[in-house]
């Protein structure tokens, strides 16, 4: 049967969304674009462990072109500065600022694409325009970022960056994104898009998350139990991606940490950063990349794909803990011309149905598998939580409990 995502024969897929309804969850946890997702974040978390932000690392002639397009949208927010008005959130001038992006952002673009690669302009152009928020309701959110990841994903399937180009693209463009979109939520009051307060890791990242415990997962200067301390904080917020997350917190809210973030305070309990990492990223899965409020609003393409992997096609790991491995080994996502997938002795257990994904954020390893090549994820049958507070601690509140009465509350609604 035909994609019904092509316009006729030889022509691109359509730029469009294609969950339309819980049926469709499981449709894309099977498809292209999540394995290609899941691979690249794996990839990079496995490339940049032990590597600052601030160190020195290779910046291609083409990374340095995205990173200046940053700053000329930082010039569009210069000319439109918030507007005087009585609402906490939402300031109405986002929405001026949003318009003239999008009418600028395909000459941006047709800038820096090389003449080879302009076919991929619309899609890239939809996924970036996408990563900055909602202009309707200005709010921002992990849907957004998701968008953001598709981009940088998309760029390395299109082999506009190259796996050279993979450290650079997370620990400069990455870091720069996150930079911008902290500018656009503080001057526009943006309001978090679908948060859960309390209950959710952060109210407007998640990725950072899982980068940032990667740097720290070899060499790190500093313990789990410590990342809260002020101290810590001002040490190293400018090179870890997860410090510089937890700066960006304490300084938009107030109060006790553990209460305002209590999913945060309570990884303090984990005992290793690999741990983290592993956690985050099932937690990604089952509270983001599961959800259909988000995933309602994704967008595909010919480089993000919709149409189903084929069986037995696996998914990189992430393999923390020890020096990355060489460029040759570490593969992350597939090109276009997609890539035979590598057989395994049994095919991988179909992804289980949206409703049982909401609460079981277990750690450990994504796999017990120790090949430089891809894997199959596989649930892991530990009970720990990522974000279970350790046996006996007093001062931290019993988060297991209080997730559980969250859960009803969400199931209610």
């Amino acid at each position: 049967m035909a994609d019904a995502n092509i316009q006729g024969e030889g022509k691109l897929p359509a730029i469009a969304k294609r969950v339309q309804n819980l049926g469709d969850l499981a449709i894309w946890q099977r498809s292209r674009a999540y394995h290609d997702l899941i691979g690249y974040i794996n990839g990079t978390s496995s490339a940049i462990q032990g590597i600052k932000t601030t160190d020195e690392v290779l910046e291609s002639e083409m990374l340095r072109k995205l990173l200046r397009l940053f700053d000329s949208l930082e010039k569009l927010v210069e000319q439109h500065p918030p507007l005087e008005q009585p609402q906490r959130f939402g300031n109405k001038a986002y929405r001026d600022w949003a318009q003239e992006m999008r009418e600028q952002m395909p000459e941006l673009l047709e800038q820096l694409l090389p003449a080879a690669k302009k076919r991929y302009q619309s899609e890239l152009e939809q996924y970036l325009m996408e990563s900055f928020g909602n202009a309707t309701r200005i709010d921002y959110g992990t849907g957004h970022e998701l968008s953001f990841l598709f981009f940088l994903c998309s760029l390395f399937k299109a082999e506009i960056l190259q796996e050279q180009d993979i450290v650079s693209a997370a620990l400069r463009l990455f870091n720069r994104y996150l930079e911008f979109v902290r500018q656009l939520q503080r001057t526009y009051n943006m309001e978090p898009a679908g948060s859960q307060g309390v209950w959710s890791l952060d109210d407007f990242q998640f990725v950072p998350f899982i980068w940032g415990s990667a740097q720290l997962a070899v060499k790190s200067p500093f313990d789990p139990s410590k990342f809260v301390d002020e101290q810590i904080i001002s040490d190293f917020k400018d090179h870890f991606m997860f410090i510089s997350c937890i700066d960006y917190i304490c300084k938009v809210k107030t109060g006790h940490f553990g209460e305002h973030s209590n999913q945060l305070w309570s990884i303090t309990d984990v005992p290793s950063w690999v741990k983290i990492n592993a956690g985050l990223v099932k937690m990604y899965q089952k509270e983001i990349l599961s959800k259909f409020p988000v995933i309602q609003h994704v967008y595909f393409g010919e480089l993000m794909a919709f149409e189903p992997v084929s069986p037995g096609t696996t998914i990189t790991n992430a393999r923390l803990g020890h020096v990355a491995p060489p460029p040759s080994k570490r593969i992350c996502i597939g090109t276009p011309n997609l890539v035979p997938p590598v057989p395994v002795s049994a095919a991988p257990a179909p992804p289980p149905p949206a409703e049982s994904l909401s609460n079981d954020l277990n750690v450990g390893d994504s796999s017990s598998e120790s090949s430089d090549s891809s894997v199959v994820l596989r649930p892991s049958t530990s009970s720990a939580s990522l974000v279970a507070a350790a046996e006996g601690s007093g001062d931290k509140p019993n988060v297991q409990a209080a997730q559980g009465e969250a859960t009803k509350e969400q199931a209610a609604e």
